[in-house]
């Protein structure tokens, strides 16, 4: 490693949970660093969060537009280089657009943006720009998910049949969940949220949960979606019935109104001669099932050499040594760093990274809209195709 990437952070200020899983995931592995930022849409908290970090007074700025206006007449050897961006849905599309024109490579939370059509704009700007874009579908960086994709990828199971993948939540599970919580009360906003509330916040971790996982598409879907608590605005609960590339079916269930649960993301994948099982709440095992044969448990560790050489890069601790959601997340940003360094180099930044892309973004919206419009005509399917071709 030569030197550490510099990045700006957009968001993350103080109350706001996943600014500080950024931090920590960015600065695990030593190859970034935080040089600037604008943490809060109000100056005076933005300036405290920054403070806190330990900024430089003249590198904390009371907006994003200042922030990249300022940063983009530095110095190369001072200015930032990427900027991650950890707002609420309406502000992804308008930041990533202000930093790609300011010439800064993009790192963005999902959904990509608030509805399809901002989405379909921001794959634009990325392709002008020619900047590096990505997005942080966290659940694709664990290294058992890697582990299941290579299997499938390979044939050891045979062709893929069916799919079942679910996200339940609970923490919104009642009316009074949406007041007493800053993150609750924005993705129950349709100003702040977008088109949708459920499905765009989790059920496109799902959606790309299921592609990156088969490496198949989903062309088709038919959903029915719902508030179930009264006078919420937004879908908090919904189920889809989907269809692969490759012709296998699956249900996709996500939901925030299941009382009790925390963050039960889990899949399925059953195949001809067997089936693989992961689930984030216990992220270092993966259940391979082959017909008539035992159940193996495959766990993850940088010491396990029965473990494919590049899901093993990604464990950082020995076979037993629990590793979770900062480390999947830390991933991500290390993927991230890894293409930045081979544009210095003048290398195609073309890898096997698991950090989502502008297209993944598109189709993880093409989903949420065709998830929308088949609730809207009572659950017949629709062909997503047309949204991302």
């Amino acid at each position: 490693m030569s030197r550490k990437i510099r990045m700006g952070m957009v968001g993350g200020g103080d109350g706001a949970f996943i600014g500080a899983i950024h931090r920590m995931a960015a600065a695990l592995d030593g190859e970034i660093e935080l040089v600037a930022g604008c943490f809060s849409s109000n100056p005076e908290r933005g300036r405290t969060s920054g403070e806190k970090l330990g900024l430089a007074a003249d590198r904390i700025y009371p907006s994003y537009q200042q922030m990249i206006i300022e940063e983009s007449v530095l110095s190369p050897e001072k200015r930032m280089e990427f900027v991650v961006v950890v707002t609420p849905n309406d502000l992804h599309l308008p930041v990533s657009i202000a930093a790609l024109e300011g010439g800064f490579h993009v790192l963005s939370d999902k959904p990509a943006a608030g509805t399809l059509e901002e989405v379909i704009e921001l794959q634009r700007e990325v392709f002008r720009s020619g900047k590096i874009y990505g997005l942080t579908h966290t659940y694709a960086a664990y290294p058992m998910v890697l582990q299941a994709r290579e299997m499938l990828n390979r044939g050891d199971l045979g062709p893929v049949r069916r799919v079942t993948v679910a996200y339940p939540q609970g923490w919104l599970a009642l009316s009074g969940d949406s007041a007493g919580s800053k993150q609750a009360s924005w993705r129950t906003d349709p100003a702040r949220s977008g088109e949708s509330g459920c499905f765009a916040d989790i059920g496109t971790h799902a959606h790309h949960l299921v592609e990156y996982v088969t490496g198949q598409r989903i062309t088709d879907v038919c959903a029915d979606l719902g508030s179930i608590v009264e006078a919420r605005a937004l879908d908090d609960d919904g189920a889809a019935l989907f269809k692969l590339e490759n012709g296998a079916r699956g249900t996709l269930t996500a939901s925030q109104v299941c009382g009790g649960e925390g963050n039960n993301l889990n899949i399925s994948v059953y195949c001809e001669q067997g089936s693989l099982f992961w689930e984030q709440e216990s992220p270092n095992e993966l259940q391979v099932k082959r017909r008539g044969q035992p159940i193996d448990i495959y766990r993850a560790g940088a010491d396990c050499d029965y473990l494919e050489d590049k899901v093993r890069s990604r464990c950082r601790t020995p076979q037993g040594h629990p590793e979770g959601y900062i480390e999947a997340f830390a991933n991500i940003y290390r993927d991230f760093a890894q293409s930045v360094r081979c544009r210095w180099d003048g290398q195609s930044t073309e890898q096997d990274s698991c950090v989502g892309d502008i297209q993944a973004g598109v189709r993880g919206m093409a989903f949420v809209r065709g998830a929308l419009e088949s609730s809207r005509k009572g659950s017949s399917w629709v062909s997503l195709t047309p949204y991302w071709e």
